[in-house]
């Protein structure tokens, strides 16, 4: 296997694409970004957007790690792992749809120093097990082995999508006050999330699908 690799603009511009329309949906990272800058000023929210890149960049490290590892083992392995992953992402997608929507809620925070926020934020991306097998879901129906490095490829992508966590959540520190009156006057937001999401999903899974054909 070559040591490089270099992304199509094609891949980059797919990847980028669904991961910003992703971040667009309120999730519990823009929520707890908002409320701490609601709670405790823009600083802490920076930090606590630091703290959710933070974590996502350590399941990115695991999840280039061992799905690199599965990929040596044999390319069909890999293959099981990515089929897997896409089922994995129908399955979210179809239970987002068929959810009852609900309006986003706010988290409860309690005041934190600087240290603590960011390390709360880690411990919270971390430790949450969906987060986990969304990576592990996710990342490789953008990985080509015939392209170059897995590891590169893996590694590569996550950074890309911490870097634009990173970006979004400080974005969303500063306008944290606007944010938060926005996200509770736009009850269809509440109501229309779940099926958007659920269709990022069921696209990704059905991308698999009919690339295999």
């Amino acid at each position: 296997m070559e040591g490089y690799w270099v992304i199509t603009f094609q891949t980059l511009l797919a990847f980028v694409l669904i991961v910003l329309s992703l971040f667009v949906i309120p999730g519990p990272a823009v929520l707890l970004t908002v409320t701490r800058s609601l709670h405790s000023g823009r600083k802490a929210g920076i930090l606590a957007g630091l703290g959710i890149a933070t974590g996502d960049l350590i399941h990115t490290l695991f999840a280039a790690v061992g799905l690199s590892a599965i990929l040596m083992t044999s390319a069909l392995a890999f293959n099981i792992v990515k089929f897997a992953g896409a089922a994995y992402l129908l399955y979210l997608g179809i239970r987002a749809i068929m959810e009852r929507p609900a309006d986003p809620q706010m988290p409860t925070v309690q005041k934190l120093t600087p240290l603590g926020t960011y390390s709360q934020a880690i411990l919270v991306e971390v430790l949450n097990p969906k987060t986990a097998l969304f990576f592990l879901a996710f990342l490789p129906q953008f990985v080509h082995p015939e392209s170059g490095a897995s590891f590169m490829q893996f590694l590569s992508l996550g950074l890309i999508f911490v870097l634009l966590s990173i970006i979004y959540t400080t974005l969303i520190a500063v306008t944290a006050r606007m944010l938060g009156q926005l996200v509770k006057r736009i009850s269809w937001l509440g109501r229309w999330s779940g099926k958007i999401v659920g269709a990022i999903y069921i696209g990704l899974g059905l991308k698999v699908a009919l690339q295999s054909r």
